[in-house]
């Protein structure tokens, strides 16, 4: 069993107005089999836990800690964190022209596990899993991400994820801008990926919808940069009924209190 651990995490961007603090002390233990949601209304802090852990430039970490197996993940550049085991589905994935998809996966791969897959079986892990991802094979041969739809830059997020086999995987806002075929292939997608217990998953949403399909064990929220509440399943039930109005009146009051 592997451990992804963040310990009162405080994270800052800089802005014309000057420094601004996003996560101001999150703290989330993930263990691989386990499923955790993130869930919370636009500019609580879900992306910029994302992007932190995937080591992105702009988010300055102030405080706090990320550990994978006791590892200093922040002390790790990008591709380091790539090859400990770490993955990160993109709210957007980028356009890489002059890449193709066919190229790009099999030197990632190569990076990842230091040493290149047979070509035999490489060839034909990549055809099961676009099979069932419903990605054409022609586009195994158009540059990544390229004129693809919303749908089909998701799909192929999560064709990474099945082929490098990460310890932990990051989905940032996966569901968004799927419609609901592209939705359930996405999640099975993350189950298969699932399977065995090999994985731990963070799920970062706004919606119930795609848990409906990758079932959390424990769901956390996030309001203002903090976990305002931690709980499992049902928790997410009750977020589809009662919204998150409870947590920003919450975080109002308090903030009215301090001054």
């Amino acid at each position: 069993m592997s451990t992804l651990e963040i310990k009162d995490l405080h994270v800052s961007i800089e802005t014309e107005q000057g420094k601004k603090e996003i996560l101001k002390g999150v703290s989330l233990t993930i263990n691989t089999g386990e499923t955790h949601a993130i869930m919370g209304p636009n500019g609580s802090g879900k992306s910029t836990l994302a992007s932190t852990i995937a080591g992105h430039p702009r988010y300055i970490v102030d405080s706090g800690s990320i550990t994978l197996d006791g590892e200093d993940v922040l002390e790790m550049s990008v591709d380091e964190r790539a090859r400990a085991g770490l993955f990160l589905a993109m709210q957007y994935p980028v356009e890489i022209p002059g890449v193709t998809m066919s190229n790009f996966l099999r030197t990632a791969k190569t990076a990842i596990d230091g040493e290149a897959p047979a070509l035999r079986t490489w060839t034909k892990d990549v055809k099961a899993a676009m099979t069932q991802l419903r990605i054409d094979p022609d586009f195994a041969q158009r540059n990544v991400n390229e004129g693809f739809s919303g749908g089909e830059k998701k799909r192929h997020e999560i064709l990474q994820l099945e082929l490098f086999a990460p310890k932990f995987a990051v989905l940032d806002e996966t569901d968004s801008g799927l419609d609901v075929d592209a939705l359930k292939i996405v999640s099975e997608g993350v189950n298969r990926a699932q399977e065995g217990g090999k994985m731990g998953t963070l799920l970062i949403t706004h919606y119930t919808r795609i848990l409906r399909y990758i079932k959390p064990e424990f769901v956390h929220v996030f309001v203002d940069g903090k976990v305002a509440e931690e709980g499992g399943p049902e928790l997410a039930d009750r977020l589809e009924e009662e919204g998150y109005d409870r947590f920003l009146a919450a975080g109002a009051s308090a903030a009215a209190t301090e001054v």
